[in-house]
């Protein structure tokens, strides 16, 4: 699951909104004491992350698809 191309990402990565909330989320971690709950909350974080990305991607694509369907069949 991790190990999936970057061609799709560039969406998010220049998504104003979700990089502040990152940037978040990071700067509220590192206020984590205890050094592995740190890294568990993030790793556990950037899996749901990917999950959600995935999710979103395969919505993309199944607009398009509905979309240029539609377009082919006017």
């Amino acid at each position: 699951m991790f190990k999936k191309s970057r061609r799709n990402k560039k969406w998010k990565e220049k998504n104003k909104i979700y990089l502040k909330e990152l940037q978040s989320f990071f700067d509220q971690a590192d206020n984590i004491q205890d050094e592995m709950l740190k890294r568990n909350i993030i790793f556990q974080m950037l899996r749901c992350d990917s999950v959600l990305t995935e999710l979103a991607e395969n919505r993309f694509v199944d607009y398009y698809k509905l979309g240029y369907k539609k377009a082919k069949s006017e």
